[in-house]
């Protein structure tokens, strides 16, 4: 049995938990990006496009792209964190797992390929309901999906990877309070990051998200003008988050072997 095989016999056991909760989450699969794109899409868009078009395209559409990345980051990073810890702490799951056939760096990468279909399904639903507000024609808002995805495999493979380390789910807590939602705000989802103080603007080229926004925006929105996008060559955003994700799945794999051991 291949290692390919053995992640899949992973992806198998979370598909079929998964039928036992698809309804809940099918529900906020698509009443969130409904309440995002209500919200800071039509009602503040109305008050920034009547103010200012400095943007150069609408701001519902602005925030859309922006708010496709923030979304994978959020979905994935909520999956590396408090069902990687309950399968450690909790339930124990992985540690059943490895009595199996299945090792360690197995399950990290079957969490991956369930976290990237998983992930699909829900930016696919973001995309379509996009097209549905206006905000983008149906090719960009797919063609939005892909670069997402990889923005939000990055995020679950380092926050899995910083997971396995943890005792328990304080950490998590704060992760979340004083990582996630920061990034969430200030990385260029809702305006452009020229608008930040000089230093903010320099520590967000450093920033994860600012990447996935970059990339989101310029695959979506060909010949956006630099005051949506920065200079940065799209290659850049496209190593940095490949590269995350690797770092990710390599230590994620080496920490939780270490942590399954008795």
């Amino acid at each position: 049995m291949t290692s390919l095989t053995r992640s899949w016999r992973w992806v198998e056991g979370e598909a079929i938990g998964y039928r036992r909760v698809w309804r809940g989450t099918v529900i906020s699969s698509f009443v969130n990006p409904v309440l995002f794109l209500s919200a800071m899409g039509l009602g503040l868009g109305t008050l920034v496009d009547s103010s200012t078009d400095d943007l150069g395209v609408p701001y519902l559409t602005f925030v859309a792209t922006g708010l496709m990345a923030a979304t994978a980051m959020q979905t994935s990073a909520g999956e590396g964190a408090f069902p990687v810890m309950a399968g450690i702490k909790w339930r124990k799951e992985f540690h059943g797992a490895i009595t199996t056939p299945l090792s360690p760096t197995d399950i990290v990468r079957g969490k991956m390929i369930w976290g990237s279909i998983r992930l699909t399904f829900v930016l696919t639903v973001f995309a379509l309901i996009s097209v549905i507000f206006g905000a983008l024609d149906l090719g960009p808002a797919l063609l939005a999906v892909p670069p997402a995805v990889l923005t939000g495999l990055a995020f679950q493979a380092s926050v899995t990877a910083f997971t396995v380390t943890r005792e328990n789910e304080v950490s998590l807590s704060t992760l979340f309070r004083f990582g996630i939602i920061p990034l969430f705000l200030f990385s260029g989802t809702f305006f452009p990051i020229s608008q930040l103080p000089d230093p903010l603007q320099v520590a967000a080229y450093f920033t994860p998200l600012f990447h996935g926004v970059e990339l989101v925006r310029k695959v979506s929105l060909p010949g956006a003008g630099a005051s949506i996008v920065t200079p940065l060559p799209i290659w850049v955003n496209v190593v940095y988050l490949v590269a995350m994700a690797a770092a990710g799945i390599f230590l994620g794999s080496r920490w939780l072997d270490r942590r399954l051991k008795p």
